[in-house]
């Protein structure tokens, strides 16, 4: 098991509800995802024999489904990192930001637009069943609406765990103490030493 870096170590851990929290959001995305990925593989998934010819999902028309349902479900998932070390500090196999400690503000704004953005997008998909949907078989509209509801809840999910991850990391100043000194220790230990002459 990995310990973990000590400017993560630093902060004190998330409440129970923040950590049950993230990882409802995390897959509040996975329902409307699967449905998309079902369609892709042949399911008509609500939709009318002419509406699913319409929507145009074999060949090329199957790459936008495929790829929003796994990057929405990746971003879904960097929720779990407000509430856990790898959301302090990156584990060292990722690109540029591994190892190294972020800065917990450019991690706020980041979350607290991603959940604006998130409450734009898909809160009117609570009103889905006021919806026309010519294309779809009745109980397929009602299907669907449901498959999608999940993501309503994904904003609020995620910027209440957004601000206990801000209070945790303001209201611990030693976090920044622990980052200056776990670089200095890192730079300490792999610089080379001079040789005796």
């Amino acid at each position: 098991m990995t310990t973990p870096p000590a400017a993560a170590t630093a902060v004190p851990a998330p409440p129970r509800w923040a950590v049950r929290a993230a990882h409802l959001a995390a897959v509040t995305a996975l329902p409307s995802g699967l449905w998309r990925l079902g369609l892709v593989a042949g399911w008509h998934g609500g939709y009318t024999e002419a509406g699913y010819r319409a929507m145009g999902f074999s060949g090329w028309g199957a790459v936008w489904p495929v790829f929003l349902s796994l990057s929405t479900e990746a971003l879904a998932l960097l929720t779990i990192g407000l509430v856990r070390p790898w959301g302090t500090v990156p584990p060292r196999w990722m690109p540029f930001l591994g190892g190294r400690p972020v800065d917990p503000r450019a991690v706020v704004a980041a979350a607290s637009l991603g959940a604006a953005g998130l409450a734009l997008l898909w809160t009117p998909f609570a009103a889905w069943w006021a919806m026309p949907g010519a294309d779809m078989t009745p109980r397929g509209h009602f299907l669907v609406g449901f498959l999608y509801l999940p993501t309503v809840a994904w904003a609020p999910l995620l910027a209440a765990v957004t601000v206990s991850y801000h209070r945790r990391h303001r209201r611990h100043p030693a976090t920044a103490t622990a980052t200056a000194t776990a670089t200095a220790t890192a730079t300490a230990t792999t610089a080379p030493r001079p040789r005796a002459a």
